[in-house]
């Protein structure tokens, strides 16, 4: 069950507040933000308290820098059924606004956790900062805590025993290389897409290839190419298939678009949420001379898709 979301944070009902919370962005609930999440879970299990999260939306970077490139690992939904998956009840989602923005680390630990939330743990990573200017640390939260009666714990930095960064900067670095095996080991789950299906062109019904096209919105851009793909549909059904992520050379779309073609699937998905895992990268984005060399080369690329797709775990 999804963890239930929770957009403010003053006012509360006494049932959302007095959980043991983990602190931070958590883009992507990789591995390493896992282990955070486990530090918050032991603590509640140990005080009688339930389990939360708390993070932002926006993101603070997209406050901050609101013409960035996109580089979201997550939807908030994507993201509440992550965290329920590991057993957290509540993510708070907290407002990141010019208040929040212009909040010093002493005032937000005031009137944010203790005040609003009535937090009675905090777990967060080494490299914690927050409040205006991002002085909070760890360390500065543990302090504060003492004052306004909560307890803190702190994550060291962790990797994988080969030696794998787990960061969500380190997964963009492999999703930037079409490296999934490398996104999924540090994420601890392929990476995937969730969006509504638009109608785009219809070129490829022309050649018997019929898409479900999701704009990509403010998901980081992976390396354009062709993917193999399972998609998880609206009534719960899991799909193998094969994908285009990128602009089409033969076209030039004016934004990059994930087209999927859904394996043995028929019927209308216009306006219906779906959720397509990136399994393997296939090749990169191509130009062709004509019609029916991208017919062939799309089931080409098909048989490669099924033959990837056979020898990858489901989740």
């Amino acid at each position: 069950m999804a963890a239930r979301i929770v957009r403010a944070w003053r006012d509360l009902p006494a049932e959302l507040r007095g959980a043991a919370v983990a602190l931070g962005a958590f883009d992507g609930v990789h591995r390493g933000h896992q282990a955070v999440i486990g530090r918050a879970r032991k603590a509640a299990e140990a005080i009688g308290a339930p389990l939360a999260v708390v993070s932002f939306d926006p993101h603070p970077r997209r406050w901050f820098q609101p013409d960035a490139a996109p580089f979201r690992l997550m939807t908030a939904d994507q993201m509440a059924r992550a965290l329920g998956d590991l057993g957290v009840e509540t993510l708070h989602l907290l407002p990141f606004d010019g208040e929040m923005a212009a909040m010093s680390h002493e005032r937000f630990a005031e009137e944010v956790l203790a005040d609003g939330l009535g937090i009675r743990h905090a777990a967060v990573g080494f490299d914690f900062t927050f409040g205006k200017g991002r002085t909070g640390s760890p360390e500065a939260l543990r302090e504060l805590g003492e004052r306004l009666g909560f307890t803190v714990s702190t994550v060291d930095r962790i990797d994988d025993a080969g030696g794998l960064k787990l960061s969500s900067s380190a997964v963009r670095e492999a999703l930037n290389a079409g490296d999934m095996a490398r996104a999924a080991a540090i994420l601890g789950r392929p990476f995937a897409i969730q969006g509504e299906v638009i109608h785009g062109d219809k070129r490829g019904r022309t050649i018997g290839v019929p898409t479900a096209n999701v704009p990509l919105g403010d998901y980081m851009r992976t390396a354009f190419g062709v993917y193999a793909t399972r998609t998880r549909l609206a009534d719960g059904r899991v799909v193998d298939g094969v994908a285009n992520l990128g602009l089409r050379p033969m076209w030039r779309l004016e934004e990059p678009l994930l087209e999927v073609w859904l394996f043995d699937v028929d019927g209308d998905l216009y306006g219906q949420t779906i959720e397509t895992e990136l399994v393997a990268f296939l090749r990169p984005e191509m130009s062709f001379e004509g019609l029916d060399a991208l017919k062939a080369q799309i089931e080409a690329d098909a048989a490669a898709a099924r033959s990837a797709l056979a020898n990858a775990p489901r989740g």
